[in-house]
């Protein structure tokens, strides 16, 4: 089934980071969710994922397949060049955009305009770690939090979690003077406006619940990360089923909750989530590309187990370099279309219902859960 013709929406992936950064990474770096030296340099480069990406990315850039002459074609093409070929391959429709990922080394939303329509997810820890080290009093930086999300900035789509890498899913409803004694208690550890990361538990899940209050207001999509990541994750913290209390309460149904990344390897927990739950959606992001081409159909398949095709979205979970948005629609498509004529084949769809589905989780259902039909 072939699906290259349908555009896709990438409704998770990241800014692109800087030449000059880029050009001091290893670039395996971007094959892997390890950072340690050995995964990087030496065993990054024996998974099935990176062995399939260098002949694609030969393919695409016209360069014999191997990692010195791919980088030396990335230096000819510089880096707009490059990521017009992978965007145009990609034929993407548009990309929602997590900036809050290595900030300080990316390229701005405005870069990846000129490419294609970009929307911001505005990541909830990262706007909590600008805000704190400039107020000493909690009462001013919760009026301030609050403000930074109420009503949501211009050209902001959605809200980004990532509590599953600092605390874990287990959100639980704290108290606010429990969350004001964790802030002083930063505020003191931290001191003065030292920039820091947001690890506290109490205060994350406070700020969590703030957050989908605020969106469940506006019914504004909350992206939670979810199953696996870099080794900076507890995996067993991030199944998707620590989130029941958040679903099951009353005051947040009007959020819609998207569990990102498959939730890999709790991909069928995920699945029987979004088949419950009205608010809950999925998404396949780094699940497509990073697994083996088995793997990524296995975990497609479990996703459209039980759970509806209305609920199922790409994405790539790009990063770092174009050649992933790239790598990531092209799988994102192969796989989905080889998913759906086994359906065929198994009896659950019809044809034309296969081509239905495959528009649905490539734009149309990522489309209509962020109101995005015209362009930003």
């Amino acid at each position: 089934m072939d699906l290259s013709a349908i555009a896709a929406i990438d409704q998770h992936a990241h800014n692109l980071v800087r030449s000059d950064v880029m050009s001091h990474t290893p670039y395996t770096a971007a094959f892997t969710e390890g950072y340690a030296a050995g995964i990087v340099n030496h065993h990054a480069r024996s998974t099935l994922f990176y062995y399939r990406s260098l002949r694609e990315i030969a393919q695409l850039l016209e360069c014999d397949p191997t990692e010195e002459a791919i980088l030396a074609r990335r230096t000819e093409l510089g880096i707009e060049t490059l990521t017009q070929r992978c965007f145009g391959a990609a034929n993407l429709k548009a990309i929602y955009l997590d900036d809050g990922f290595l900030p300080d080394t990316i390229l701005p939303l405005e870069w990846h305009r000129q490419f294609v329509p970009v929307y911001r997810l505005l990541r909830l820890e990262w706007l909590a770690e600008q805000m704190i080290p400039q107020v000493n009093r909690f009462e001013i930086f919760l009026e301030w939090f609050r403000s930074e999300l109420d009503p949501p900035p211009a050209g902001v789509i959605g809200f980004k979690s990532v509590a599953a890498y600092r605390t874990g899913l287990d959100i639980q409803s704290i108290p606010m003077e429990v969350a004001a004694d964790r802030f002083y208690a930063l505020k003191d550890y931290y001191g003065g406006d030292q920039p820091f990361r947001l690890s506290d538990k109490p205060l994350i899940d406070f700020l969590v619940h703030e957050a989908l209050t605020i969106a469940a207001r506006y019914q504004l999509p909350v992206q939670f990360h979810t199953g696996f990541g870099d080794p900076d994750l507890d995996l067993r913290l991030a199944n998707p089923l620590h989130l029941r209390p958040l679903l099951e309460n009353p005051s947040y149904h009007q959020a819609p909750i998207v569990l990102l990344h498959a939730a890999y390897p709790f991909t069928q927990e995920a699945g029987y989530l979004a088949s419950v739950y009205s608010q809950v959606y999925l998404d396949t992001g780094l699940a497509v590309p990073f697994l083996s081409v088995a793997g990524m159909r296995r975990t497609l398949e479990m996703l459209l187990e039980l759970s509806p095709t209305s609920k199922v979205m790409y994405s790539s979970d790009a990063h770092l370099i174009p050649e992933l948005y790239y790598l990531g629609a092209k799988y994102g498509r192969e796989i989905l279309g080889q998913t759906l004529m086994q359906s065929v084949q198994d009896g659950d769809i019809t044809n034309q219902e296969a081509e239905a589905i495959a528009r649905s989780i490539l734009h149309q259902n990522a489309q209509m859960l962020y109101q995005t039909g015209a362009d930003p």
